[in-house]
């Protein structure tokens, strides 16, 4: 699968890809006067209440802003919601890849990119080829979840918004100025935000996601790409290959991962799968 008031200017790693997204207020607590001293010359957080800088941060801690491939990996669990008298129950375990690029234009950036997911038994853990659904007694093919194209969102000062990947809005502009939601305790920074989806998604399509990236690495400049880590929780209808129309209840996605520096480091069954059967899914830059 991200609101407070805002304390105080202060200011990054939340915000996906699906992915992508926005977020509201500001709540990030002033290091104390003991905690200044202790941490001596360390680097001061950017501004994370001026719009522009946000931006920069999200887009240092979702992607790069070097104009680059920048794979995520991805585990979780999906649980079924059948009524209001029963427990959710986990139904397959999951493994993916999200990989985005962010694309300069003159007023923000325009983020592309691919997913790829397989689903593995809750049990046992193996790769999923065939189901077996407890409601309607069939065995289902299983089908691996791939998302990405030519669709998209635009960054800017003023939030996020759905576009093709030429730039052409999908939905409303945003009406900024772009203050997604930052926290910082310690050494820890993260920013929670909301998916924003293009018109006409089903109205059971909801996500919440939050980054996690150390301060140190927020406040360096330098550093373009930001190593993060994520949490979300993802709501949408029953998954399309369980053939479940007509059957009330939903799908829960409960999802955590990592930044990568490069394909290579995704872990080696899967990225051998996701080679052999998506090849074409395991970059993000655009075509030309």
């Amino acid at each position: 699968m991200k609101d407070d008031p805002p304390r105080r200017p202060l200011s990054r790693r939340e915000c996906l890809v699906g992915a992508a997204a926005t977020g509201v207020g500001l709540a990030v607590a002033p290091p104390s006067a003991e905690a200044k001293t202790a941490r001596g010359a360390r680097r001061a957080l950017p501004d994370l209440s001026d719009p522009d800088a946000a931006l920069r941060t999200m887009v240092r801690m979702q992607g790069s802003l070097r104009e680059e491939d920048v794979p995520w990996w991805f585990t979780g669990v999906i649980f079924a919601v059948t009524g209001d008298t029963e427990t959710p129950r986990p139904l397959v375990r999951f493994e993916g890849m999200e990989i985005y690029w962010f694309r300069h234009i003159a007023d923000g950036f325009i983020l592309g990119g691919h997913t790829v997911t397989f689903f593995r038994d809750f049990v046992t853990g193996e790769f999923l080829q065939e189901f077996e659904n407890p409601w309607t007694r069939r065995k289902e093919t299983v089908k691996p979840a791939v998302q990405g194209g030519n669709l998209g969102f635009k960054y800017s000062r003023d939030g996020i918004q759905p576009v093709r990947l030429d730039g052409a809005a999908l939905g409303p502009s945003p009406v900024g100025p772009f203050r997604p939601q930052f926290h910082q305790v310690g050494g820890h920074v993260w920013l929670q935000h909301q998916t924003v989806y293009p018109p006409g998604m089903p109205a059971m399509h909801g996500q919440r996601q939050t980054l996690f990236a150390a301060a140190d690495d927020i406040a360096d400049a330098r550093i373009d790409a930001v190593p993060a880590t994520f949490s979300s929780t993802v709501f949408m209808g029953w998954l399309k290959w369980m053939e479940m129309q007509g059957i009330p209840g939903h799908v829960v996605w409960h999802a955590s991962g990592a930044k990568l520096r490069s394909i290579d480091e995704l872990p080696k069954a899967y990225r051998e799968r996701a080679m052999r059967e998506f090849p074409e899914r395991m970059t993000a830059r655009p075509r030309a």
